[in-house]
């Protein structure tokens, strides 16, 4: 056959596609199709939906025509949950949002299937090759090296959403329009993105264990999960929400903020709280808790239960505007504080990361060491750490809170403080003082700087007893400004081994449960095998091509 006749076969089997699509968005009615009258309520609809998804669903309906109803039903619950595409389809028979002019009214039904389909001048184009189609998923390309040292560790920050296509892929092009308009959405609030083309990274197609075109998956800590669903904006959304962990997020009220906020010494971590309008905790909320679920512990208040007044006005909020508070060792009162419509990602990240750590921290571990006191690069990037040397229990308190409000008071650029338990970092203590000044009873201070990352410090020992007294104060103030003019009054140096690790019953837990969901997950693979990813991964149009 040749180029001619294939070209025009193809253009005759597309524009039957067409004719087809027009005829059933004639008859396509989301209220019929959910059992649902007009002046049906958003609970009514989602409650509808949820029914008629699980009775059919492909995976559990054997029907043949299962997999086209359940199309029908996630279609038409998109147009009835948004709120602008049902006034729309009830206006105009149609959820397009450019209605209202005749001449548009003629052709909505054209409109309709532009709408759900990849439908422009390279319609008519033939567009297959990927010469020929959007540059859009160019920035996304992924190689299996780039894969491996980027994608899978930044994966235990933020969730990767990643697209499997190739050449001569009808259904690749068809759900180009949803891709798009979810990769924009997405990627501005914290997801990871990417393409793997597969007729050019056949290996790392392999590795993610895609077997067709277009596959659809997600990565979480290094874990790979497919999507099995329509590809509609809703539901890809759903999809990237459920990879994320549980527990991310208190819900907070007037009843446990207390003890929320009370956590922050067990936790050694910073607490924030969002303030909101909506129910559900925002996406970009979950996605911030997980990048920075290390470092600080997240809550989420809804505005509209009576269940936060008390909070509302103890800390002084408004209710019209989404408000970010974070609280550190001080839970009557929030030690930093952003406000602004639509909070942005950006906002966001800059807010968290400068309040990432508490005002006078413990060293619990060498990776927040090397955090909270890093290597000098230079002399103009020096941090200092000032370190009290301290115990457990009552008879430390005052010592502990004196050196809280002098760190409070004299927080600069160049100066951490941080506190350490002498009975849980001996190795520490015995480098920074020696036996004679050792008193088990009572505190120490001591300024040093990290030299280089083989565990070198310069170090002074200044005060062999702290007990917060104004004397103690006006020392430690008198040294660091010696310092600040002359580093070299750090007299001392000695190379320090690791710090004890005193997470590490945690850890082991974490590990526990890890190995309990990846075992969950072998499980899951056998019941829903991404072998069978092409006759899961819903489509209206049903071409799909393996490799």
């Amino acid at each position: 056959m040749g180029p001619r006749k294939l070209r025009l076969l193809w253009q005759f089997l597309l524009f039957l596609v067409l004719a087809l699509k027009i005829l059933s968005a004639a008859d396509f009615d989301p209220y019929r199709i959910l059992g649902l009258s007009r002046t049906a309520s958003q609970v009514d609809i989602k409650k509808a939906y949820k029914k008629l998804a699980r009775e059919w669903h492909p995976d559990k309906n054997k029907n043949p025509g299962a997999e086209d109803k359940f199309i029908q039903i996630s279609k038409a619950y998109e147009i009835l949950s948004s709120e602008e595409k049902r006034s729309n389809y009830d206006r105009y028979g149609d959820a397009g949002e450019n209605q209202g002019y005749s001449q548009q009214q003629q052709h909505h039904h054209f409109r309709h299937f532009h709408d759900s389909f990849y439908f422009d001048e390279s319609f008519f184009h033939f567009p297959f090759n990927s010469e020929r189609r959007d540059s859009t998923d160019e920035k996304y390309l992924l190689q299996f090296s780039h894969y491996i040292n980027e994608v899978v560790p930044d994966s235990f920050r933020k969730p990767y959403l990643i697209k499997i296509t190739s050449d001569w892929c009808f259904s690749c092009i068809h759900i180009e329009p949803v891709w798009k308009e979810v990769v924009q959405e997405l990627e501005g609030i914290g997801v990871g993105i990417g393409v793997v083309h597969a007729g050019y990274e056949r290996r790392l197609a392999h590795h993610l264990g895609a077997h067709s075109t277009p596959s659809i998956l997600g990565v979480i800590n290094g874990k790979i999960s497919f999507f099995h669903n329509a590809v509609l904006r809703e539901n890809l959304r759903h999809f990237v929400e459920s990879l994320l962990p549980g527990n991310l997020v208190d819900k907070i009220t007037d009843k446990n903020y207390i003890r929320f906020l009370s956590n922050w010494q067990q936790e050694n971590k910073p607490h924030v709280l969002l303030f909101d309008q909506m129910p559900p905790v925002p996406l970009i909320y979950k996605l911030t808790a997980f990048a920075y679920k290390d470092y600080l512990s997240f809550g989420y208040v809804d505005l509209g239960q009576r269940e936060a007044e008390q909070m509302s006005s103890q800390y002084n909020i408004n209710m019209y505007s989404p408000t970010m508070l974070v609280f550190k060792e001080h839970i009557h009162k929030p030690a930093d504080v952003v406000q602004a419509r639509g909070m942005k990602k950006q906002v966001i990240d800059d807010f968290i990361s400068t309040n990432k750590f508490l005002m006078a921290s413990r060293l619990t571990n060498q990776k927040l060491f090397q955090e909270l006191c890093p290597v000098r690069k230079s002399h103009r990037q020096r941090k200092y750490c000032v370190t009290l040397l301290t115990g457990e229990g009552d008879k430390f308190q005052k010592a502990y809170e004196s050196f809280l409000a002098f760190a409070s008071a004299n927080t600069k650029d160049t100066l951490r403080f941080v506190h350490v338990f002498k009975d849980r970092q001996r190795e520490l203590t015995s480098a920074l003082l020696t036996e004679e000044d050792k008193h088990p009873d009572k505190s120490s201070v001591a300024i040093l700087e990290r030299r280089n990352s083989a565990g070198r410090i310069v170090y002074k020992t200044l005060l062999k007893i702290w007990s917060g007294s104004e004397e103690n104060k006006f020392a430690l103030l008198d040294f660091l400004d010696r310092l600040r003019k002359d580093p070299s009054v750090l007299s001392s140096e000695i190379i320090l081994s690791d710090l004890n690790d005193e997470l590490a019953p945690v850890f082991f837990l974490r590990w526990f449960y890890t190995a309990v969901d990846y075992w969950a997950d072998v499980w899951e693979s056998v019941l829903h095998n991404n072998w069978f990813v092409p006759h899961c991964l819903r489509f209206s149009v049903t071409f799909s091509k393996s490799y």
